[in-house]
């Protein structure tokens, strides 16, 4: 079992999008957990992350002020709201949760292009 992320599409520049994922409640039961993306010929990289409470939240230089990361554990949910959109930001969107140093329970991503 993995976490499923949904809410990808195709999306004109300057648009928003909302990614969801979910998964068991053992997923999210206090862990972190975070947003990664993998665009076309390159390595996946961090989006931003949430700790268990919902309070302390980091973002990639690349995203910050314009995506915002949330959480809402009784519904075993994860929300990555994404706004004003570049061309820059196509990828496969994943999330995971962090177990230790690592992350985990990768499941597949979901799309999101942008288009200029």
């Amino acid at each position: 079992v993995q976490l499923q992320a949904s809410g990808g599409g195709l999306v004109q520049t300057g648009g928003s999008l909302r990614l969801s994922c979910g998964g068991p409640g053992r997923f999210f039961n206090g862990y972190k957990m975070g947003w990664f993306r993998q665009a076309p010929g390159k390595e996946r990289e961090f989006v931003a992350s949430v700790n268990f409470s919902g309070v302390r939240r980091n973002y990639s230089d690349s995203v910050k002020g314009r995506f915002f990361i949330s959480r809402d554990n009784a519904k075993n949910a994860l929300y990555l709201q994404m706004n004003n959109l570049r061309p820059e930001d196509t990828a496969v969107y994943y999330c995971a949760r962090q177990v230790g140093h690592d992350w985990a329970n990768w499941g597949q991503g979901t799309l999101v292009t942008v288009s200029s």
